[in-house]
């Protein structure tokens, strides 16, 4: 039976990712030959080939699979591991660990997502797993209820992945394989939480290794989802991330009355997020390093150039200096939004005060934000007993919303000198967007941003509730 365990604290978490890179030098234990390991996690030929062959013709059914039927089976691995890596993660290192990790796990278990999708593999790859078990295959059973899959890349990369796979639970496909990471990304704040570092280690080689062997074994923990619903007036589509798909329109909850009128038709995007969600100025700055990221490749060599450039270029976006006379777009989020929350303890909205001076909002999930460090900070008991608050976990299903004022603010929060300024816990959020003389507003879910249009008529709604069951994540260290 796996154990179920918290994730890392924030002071584990926030180790910097210098150390989390020496570290791997450092590791002597728990050592595996290469052999013994692929006969551990590798499925049999007869099996790899039968998913490769059902995702090729995109059909379970297809006769170059069903062909592959052995009833006799064999013996299945004991840990079978399934590979995802984002080849565009962590500069130049991407590629490479895909070769890496086809030598020591199997080709067909490796997949590049930009050329199979975690959605297409959800639905052919276990589907013909599922359809040889039920046909009486015993190995094709077993390997379907212990596998475990790897996720090579960042966080939106990691939750990507963690939505497709928390489609099985709609679909009644149980269990949901447990997931483990192995780290490309640039704050990598999901990797840090579950113990499996803050950046790719310098001396990968021998690291690939030992993280294939610690998630075929490691134990599970679990993780709260938190959906979220995108209600904004017809006219201006939206150019979304990965973590959220257009779907049909969608009522906004009932139980929370509206002062505004809603417009003739909506437009509605929902999607699934794990870490934090949030609106304003930290989105913006990161949407701007994404556009020159995509724009200039040659720049993104890896977490720590990556870094680098994000520090240089929140500088020239008004988070630190905002002049008098500078436009509306770089003043308070109090000019555009309303926020509205389900606290703990209570079934009821109550709408939650906006301070005149908050540039950016974040609702969080994990203890761990901005690369490690966490805004909420450790609080003592009295201070959550005044305020009614409850001490922080990954699966109690509350998030914990807090404001930035400006750069600096953000700059000592980030340190962890000061908290940030806590505006509420939820079980539930709103929050509703009008323009004035704002025509957008920046979004991101797990580092993935978006711009957002915003009308001067009419709201837009975002809307936040938790998702009815947990994702699984194997824990590193």
């Amino acid at each position: 039976m796996n154990t179920q365990v918290t994730p890392k604290n924030s002071s584990d978490s926030g180790r910097s990712s210098v150390i989390d890179s020496l570290r791997g030098f450092a590791i002597t234990s728990d050592k595996i030959r290469k052999e013994e390991l692929k006969i551990k996690i590798s499925f049999p030929e007869y099996l790899r080939l039968a998913v490769k062959e059902a995702i090729q013709a995109n059909d379970v059914d297809a006769p170059a699979v069903i062909q592959l039927y052995d009833a006799e089976g064999v013996e299945p691995p004991e840990s079978p591991l399934v590979v995802f890596v984002n080849t565009k993660s962590g500069g130049r290192h991407g590629s490479k660990l895909r070769i890496r990790l086809q030598e020591l796990v199997g080709e067909e278990q490796v997949f590049d997502l930009s050329i199979v999708k975690p959605q297409v593999f959800v639905e052919l790859g276990l589907g013909c797993l599922e359809k040889f078990a039920s046909r009486g295959d015993r190995c094709a059973k077993a390997i379907r209820e212990k596998l475990r899959i790897v996720v090579v890349g960042g966080d939106g990369t990691v939750g990507w992945i963690l939505g497709c796979l928390g489609d099985l639970n709609k679909q009644g496909r149980l269990p949901i394989p447990p997931t483990g990471i192995i780290p490309l990304g640039t704050g990598n704040d999901l990797s840090r939480s579950f113990g499996w570092g803050g950046s790719f280690p310098f001396n990968w080689k021998a690291a690939v290794k030992r993280t294939l062997g610690k998630i075929a074994s490691g134990p599970i923990a679990q993780l709260d989802s938190w959906h979220v619903l995108i209600s904004m007036p017809a006219g201006e589509e939206l150019s979304i991330p990965f973590s959220l798909k257009a779907t049909e329109e969608t009522p906004v909850d009932s139980e929370l009355e509206r002062d505004a009128k809603l417009p003739e038709k909506m437009l509605c995007y929902q999607g699934v997020y794990y870490n934090y969600f949030s609106i304003g100025m930290d989105a913006q700055v990161a949407y701007g390093f994404h556009t020159l990221r995509n724009e200039k490749p040659y720049l993104a060599q890896g977490p720590i150039p990556n870094k680098l450039i994000y520090s240089g270029y929140s500088c020239t976006q008004g988070w630190f200096f905002t002049p008098c006379s500078s436009y509306p777009g770089l003043r308070s989020l109090k000019n555009i939004l309303r926020i509205y929350a389900k606290k703990v303890n209570s079934s009821k909205w109550e709408q939650v005060p906006v301070p005149s001076n908050m540039r950016s909002i974040v609702a969080l999930n994990l203890p761990s934000y901005g690369s490690g460090r966490n805004p909420w900070g450790n609080l003592k008991p009295e201070y959550l007993e005044r305020r009614g608050f409850v001490e922080a976990q990954a699966n109690d299903g509350i998030l914990e919303v807090f404001g930035f004022k400006e750069g600096w603010h953000a700059s000592m929060v980030m340190v962890e000198l000061i908290n940030a300024k806590h505006l509420t816990q939820a079980l539930a959020i709103r929050f509703e967007l009008r323009g004035g003389e704002w025509n957008q507003a920046y979004m991101q879910m797990d580092g993935e941003p978006w711009k957002q249009p915003i009308n001067n008529d009419f709201s837009t709604f975002v809307e936040i509730k938790r998702v009815n069951h947990h994702s699984m994540m194997v824990k590193g260290e």
